[in-house]
């Protein structure tokens, strides 16, 4: 059975609030209250309204309320879950441009970003302090940045030996 049917046709998994990504989905939970208008609108009682969008009378009560008070308007949403961010985008954009000149121009002894060493630097250009989680989560989801390892390669490496040995004794000892 996919779900109930509901009075008006649909079946109630229609109506569900979906989580993407692990994130609630604004969207759906806006037309969910956005139907509730309509159906206080068209006189429908708050305990049908609870029912047929499958919320609490709760919730239903409250979007009552807030409809009363300030119509649809009141009821679209703040457009936004969560805390909003410490850093605005030009702080990103600063940090961005900082963290591309590198870990030496910073005063850091070898050429290679660790968690604590961006975190320094956001620090020293915001005056925020963040820890290796939320750095992490500033470089990937606010930059746009992955994880990179750098290839572990001896400083003494000789590209023309190695490719002079490749094409002249490697075929030898294949042999």
């Amino acid at each position: 059975m996919a779900g109930k049917e509901t009075g008006s046709g649909e079946s109630s998994d229609a109506r569900k609030v979906k989580q993407r990504g692990g994130r609630r989905d604004l969207d759906a939970l806006r037309d969910r209250r956005m139907r509730a208008a309509e159906m206080f609108a068209a006189g429908r009682r708050q305990i049908d309204v609870a029912v047929e969008l499958e919320v609490s009378q709760q919730t239903a009560s409250r979007w009552h309320r807030q409809w009363i008070e300030g119509g649809n308007e009141a009821l679209e949403g703040a457009g936004r879950a969560g805390r909003r961010p410490r850093l605005d985008d030009a702080q990103i954009a600063a940090i961005r441009e900082e963290l591309l000149k590198g870990p030496q121009a910073h005063g850091f002894a070898t050429g290679v970003w660790t968690l604590g060493r961006v975190a320094i630097v956001i620090e020293r250009l915001t005056g925020v302090t963040y820890g290796p989680t939320q750095t992490w989560t500033i470089l990937r989801t606010r930059l746009g940045w992955s994880r990179q390892r750098p290839a572990r390669r001896a400083v003494e490496r000789d590209e023309d030996a190695i490719v002079a040995w490749r094409e002249n004794e490697w075929p030898r000892i294949k042999k």
